[in-house]
């Protein structure tokens, strides 16, 4: 997306383009440093009962050092500045979906402070985990609107410091694709818990209400339908697929990571619509338990985490359960073997 709009040359569009290519150089740096193995670190790591969030809001000032100058502390009254308040509440948000439906303490499971850094940059368009602390642009107006906006953003940026903290998937093609969709899934878990929207109520979208009038989009990517959140003369169409058939094999985007991922996202969602009632129960604890459980080489594939999964329902559930029926088919229709 960032690499569509930094290719633009309309006059109208100069500042986004530029906006766009320095987003585009910070983001590499990101990535590659994503794409190299995580360290190891013991799957699963948590207290007996998970601890009250402890969020710090830093203000950049459109600079591009962090943290910042210190706006929040936990527990403080709100700054009026919208976007570090969205940052706290987002925070507070996810370490609650964690806390209360996973029994995990914070990002690490060992309680971890919760940081956070916002008007990063200048129109910056991006929001990002650095493997430390949480970091939020401001968007460039004309494309996007500040990255606080959207919880499930929020939720899907901390959801990389959990899967740094336990299965540590390396950040190119299939793992890479794992990666963003873990981050995905649980991104759209925060909004529905917070919500206590239903499987049928949820939007299943990432990203929703983050563009600005002026884009023909809903979000920036679909669970329930991949390939569907925008469609947009600036943009193009969103190019994720919705089953190996259509599987795309690129050296861009560290192999496509934020593409392909829409296929194990599809996956996530068939599940949760085949049991019905709360994603975050069945669905998140199948998911969760298949993260954090051990089980997951760094260069995970495809077929290795749908056998994973598969394996994590049939412990929490049983063999021929409706939920390990619900695993087993929703593979099959995206066509990724076990």
């Amino acid at each position: 997306m960032l690499r569509k709009l930094a290719a633009q040359d309309e006059p109208r569009l100069r500042a986004v383009a530029r906006a766009a290519k320095e987003s585009l150089l910070h983001i590499r740096s990101l990535q590659a440093a994503r794409a190299l193995p995580a360290p190891a670190t013991p799957p699963g790591i948590r207290q007996a009962k998970p601890g009250p969030p402890k969020r710090t809001i830093y203000d950049a000032g459109m600079a591009e050092s962090l943290p910042g100058k210190l706006v929040r502390k936990e527990g403080e009254a709100a700054t009026g500045d919208v976007g570090a308040d969205e940052a706290y509440e987002g925070l507070g948000s996810t370490h609650r979906l964690y806390a209360e439906v996973f029994g995990r303490n914070s990002i690490d499971g060992a309680g971890l402070p919760l940081d956070a850094t916002v008007h990063f940059g200048k129109l910056y368009d991006n929001a990002f985990w650095d493997g430390k602390q949480m970091v939020f642009g401001d968007g460039d107006g004309q494309i996007f609107q500040r990255f606080t906006k959207s919880l499930s953003v929020i939720g899907h940026e901390l959801a990389h410091g959990v899967t740094q903290y336990t299965a540590g998937l390396v950040y190119r093609n299939q793992a890479g694709a794992l990666n963003e969709s873990m981050s995905d899934v649980f991104g759209v878990l925060v909004e529905q818990f917070l919500k206590q929207e239903s499987v049928e109520q949820a939007s299943w979208l990432i990203g929703e209400g983050l563009f600005t009038e002026q884009v023909q989009g809903a979000a920036l990517r679909s669970l329930k339908a991949p390939g569907t959140a925008y469609d947009d003369d600036v943009l193009g169409k969103d190019p994720q697929p919705d089953s190996m058939d259509g599987y795309v094999r690129t050296s861009a985007d560290n192999g496509g990571v934020h593409i392909n991922s829409g296929i194990p996202n599809r996956a996530f969602h068939l599940v949760a619509s085949a049991l019905g009632g709360n994603a975050w129960e069945a669905p998140g604890q199948i998911w969760y338990g298949t993260l954090t459980g051990g089980s997951l080489p760094a260069t995970c594939t495809f077929g290795r985490f749908a056998k994973a999964t598969a394996s994590s329902a049939k412990e929490l559930f049983g063999d021929g359960s409706a939920e390990h029926d619900a695993v087993l088919k929703a593979w099959e229709t995206v066509k990724v073997k076990l």
